[in-house]
């Protein structure tokens, strides 16, 4: 009997275990740096996966190999049938978990747990109230903040994700770090990335190398831990010794993991993207409603896969607006 192909294998030798399943393209927060000024676009609901569907699409995948499923949006919990589907992905044998930027979460404990949904990706991307305000255009900040707490105190394991920029929440990398001090957390800095609308050019960013410049510059060396990142990581991962948490850096920009990458998006409509710096999209959703089988469809846009950065190999082209333009704004394609 000949073994089964692997359809989530992509001409470079990589496997592809990890999917990212937006549910919702709404959010309740407007961080500008996600969201276009002017807003986008909604795709109408009837165009939207129901769950049923995104179980029947996470199912084929978790057949072919994906061990790990990751919800996001938009902001996954306004979602009103979200307790229907973590129940039914919580039926597959796969590692579930959600990323959420925390301002309703304090409802859902509970239901989290009952599904095993241990593993908690926070969006912050800053520690001031009034900058919350600025960067979000609502006034959450205590909301999110204590909902932070609560969750470390009920036991979820949580990770912080701040997007870095100039002039807005780069002074605050070492407040960041410090709140690793008393607190089970990992805080995760993220190099800003070009999406359409969100007025990207490198000169905004806050880079791998200046991140660091400032670690070494509040923290004695011997203080400074490198930790072992975990196979496929995208995060180099720290931590200040004697801390209970840690900090990392995701550098897709100026220190790109594309060699290692296992991950796949799956946005809310129903569209495949091998990359989430790629402007080509795979429609699953509509083979699925025409009851055609959707393994094709998947193997051929893993196939399809680039090297690097859906093509941006170098910064130069990375920083032409006509190659991440026709990307989706960051709302639209899931965190």
């Amino acid at each position: 009997m000949n073994k089964k192909e692997n359809i989530l294998l992509d001409s470079f030798g990589r496997e592809h275990t990890y999917l990212r399943i937006s549910l919702v393209e709404r959010c309740n927060l407007r961080c500008f740096y996600c969201m276009p000024e002017e807003g986008v676009q909604l795709t109408p609901k009837s165009h939207l996966m129901s769950y049923e569907e995104i179980y029947e699409i996470a199912k084929t995948f978790v057949t072919n190999g994906v061990t790990k499923i990751r919800l996001t949006g938009g902001e996954p919990l306004i979602r009103k049938d979200i307790p229907i589907i973590l129940e039914k992905l919580a039926s597959l044998p796969v590692e579930l978990s959600i990323t959420s930027n925390a301002v309703i979460i304090h409802k859902f404990i509970d239901t989290l747990k009952e599904f095993g949904v241990n593993n908690i990706n926070v969006s912050l991307d800053t520690l001031v109230k009034e900058k919350f305000k600025n960067i979000t255009l609502r006034d959450h900040f205590e909301v999110v903040y204590n909902n932070i707490l609560l969750l470390i105190k009920e036991g979820f394991k949580v990770k912080i994700n701040a997007v870095l920029m100039k002039g807005v929440n780069d002074n605050e990398i070492i407040d960041f770090i410090n709140f690793t001090k008393d607190l089970p957390v990992s805080v995760r800095f993220i190099e800003f990335m070009p999406f359409d609308g969100n007025k990207w050019d490198l000169s905004k960013m806050v880079s791998y190398k200046e991140v660091m410049e400032q670690v070494n510059n509040a923290f004695e060396e011997t203080a400074i831990e490198r930790l072992k990142d975990s196979p496929n990581d995208t995060a180099k991962n720290y931590k200040i010794k004697g801390f209970k948490g840690s900090f990392a850096i995701i550098s897709s920009v100026t220190n790109p993991f594309c060699d290692s990458c296992n991950r796949l998006r799956l946005t809310a409509n129903g569209q495949l993207k091998n990359c989430l710096f790629s402007s080509s999209e795979s429609d699953l959703l509509t083979a699925l409603r025409k009851g055609e089988s959707i393994e094709p469809v998947i193997q051929k846009a893993v196939q399809s896969k680039l090297k690097m950065r859906g093509g941006m190999d170098t910064i130069d082209k990375l920083q032409d607006p006509n190659k991440h333009n026709k990307n989706r704004s960051m709302i639209t394609i899931g965190g």
